[in-house]
């Protein structure tokens, strides 16, 4: 597949310093080149990082958005990666000059909140992070529940170390106190805002026990479970080149239309990131995804590309 680079945003930041944070995690943190500096961000944004032809990822930023001269990310190693967190721990070493994106932010926090319950999940503690420091700097009320499998697997815990409104679950560890997800959202304050990243399994609990929320429900995947859909067998009809492209079987949508030449983002590949969103005006997709809402999909007007395949024999998309 040709590789594509990143957004028109794209810049250069170096490598300042590489460190463990946990087992299989690396904590970097990135600097402007000298004379230059990093576009500032708000909390819970992410950036792309390209890594090599054809291979660019998202990452969460994790330091306090009143940072301007720093970017710090954490990139687990995932024993199943196809090349992005692997490239990463192998080869990123600190004085590297890295190409990544401006900051961007589909996963906002709502300042202003009486309270605010920030739920993480392993890895999903990174956009946590930059928010806890923002709340804490508005003065904001907060709290934090921070749920992992072992302690050795637990990054950035020396950060929250001491801190009253961190509430830490190891689970191998019967001591720390258990993570009760339907009971905290019940209990809830009637104006609390509520945020969740991490693994499936907690985002699937948290969307299934929040719904009373309604708007006050916030989440980010960083992993789907879903399988992409590489069936082929149908086409793809771009209105405004006016090209059709054959998506066959054993390729994805953003397979056959990277192949065709076609310009579209991407960067997860798993339907979490809402990079390859595309707009759909004829045709019903097959939503593979985790980016967008049930009632999103049901209105069945766009497609991740990176995942999701086609349950007509054609899709029409606007470009």
């Amino acid at each position: 597949m040709e590789g594509r680079g990143l957004r028109d945003d794209a810049m250069q930041a170096r490598i300042r310093s590489a460190c463990w944070e946990a087992d299989h995690i690396l904590g970097f943190r990135l600097e402007p080149l000298r004379g230059e500096a990093l576009p500032s961000f708000t909390a819970g944004a992410h950036i792309e990082v390209a890594l090599q032809p054809g291979l660019k990822r998202s990452y969460s930023l994790l330091n306090d958005p009143s940072q301007r001269d720093v970017y710090e990310i954490g990139v687990q190693l995932d024993p199943e990666s196809r090349g992005g967190s692997q490239h990463i721990h192998e080869h990123w070493r600190p004085g590297q000059v890295v190409e990544v994106s401006a900051p961007r932010n589909l996963f906002p926090l709502k300042e202003d909140a009486s309270h605010t319950i920030l739920i993480a999940g392993g890895i999903g503690i990174t956009p946590m992070l930059s928010m806890m420091s923002r709340l804490r700097s508005l003065g904001q009320s907060f709290e934090l529940r921070y749920a992992v499998r072992s302690r050795n697997r637990a990054a950035f815990l020396e950060r929250l170390e001491g801190l009253p409104e961190v509430h830490v679950t190891i689970d191998d560890e019967p001591s720390t106190p258990r993570l009760d997800l339907k009971g905290l959202i019940a209990t809830a304050p009637p104006d609390a805002h509520v945020y969740c990243c991490g693994p499936s399994g907690m985002l699937a609990a948290f969307r299934e026990h929040g719904g009373p929320l309604g708007e006050r429900m916030h989440f980010e995947y960083f992993a789907s479970d879903a399988k992409a859909a590489c069936d082929g067998g149908y086409r793809l009809q771009l209105q405004r080149s006016g090209k059709v492209i054959e998506v066959v079987a054993g390729e994805t949508m953003l397979d056959a239309l990277l192949g065709a030449g076609v310009d579209v983002g991407f960067a997860c590949f798993e339907g979490v990131c809402g990079s390859c969103r595309l707009p759909v005006l004829e045709g019903v997709p097959d939503h593979r995804d985790q980016f967008f809402t049930q009632a999103e999909k049901d209105a069945n007007n766009a497609v991740m590309a990176c995942c999701s395949g086609a349950r007509t024999p054609s899709l029409t998309l606007d470009i």
